[in-house]
């Protein structure tokens, strides 16, 4: 049995913005050194969704995790993520695809934000 990790972005116009989740994803496979870990957007850069699905498929992979890498629980992870869902679970029958809620809704990655903002305040300098 193959697993995968789908580090799941919006995207942007400016590469410049994807710099914080390859990071995300490297670390993240540092850590899963047995476990396909990928990086996909929604829109507006590559690679897409369906196309990071495709060939995690291809590749023979049977589980899949999809984590929303998401501040909160909005319009796209509530009504786009899971359309494609259904429709990649259509396209791939013998591939197991579950989807994690938005990181932002996970009380220990809110509490790290807070830890941040809190020594950003304390530090005349910023908490950088």
């Amino acid at each position: 049995m193959k697993n995968a990790l789908v580090l799941f972005a919006h995207g942007a116009r400016d590469p410049r913005w994807a710099a914080p989740f390859e990071k995300l994803r490297d670390i993240a496979r540092s850590q899963l050194p047995d476990t396909d870990v990928s990086l996909a957007f929604l829109e507006l850069m590559s690679p897409r969704l369906p196309e990071v699905v495709a060939r995690l498929a291809g590749e023979g992979c049977t589980r899949l995790s999809v984590v929303p890498v998401f501040l909160g629980q909005g319009g796209h992870v509530l009504r786009d993520l899971p359309l494609l869902i259904d429709e990649l679970r259509s396209n791939h029958p013998g591939l197991e695809i579950s989807v994690a809620a938005a990181v932002g809704e996970d009380s220990e990655v809110l509490g790290a934000i807070a830890r941040y903002c809190v020594a950003a305040a304390a530090s005349p300098s910023g908490a950088g």
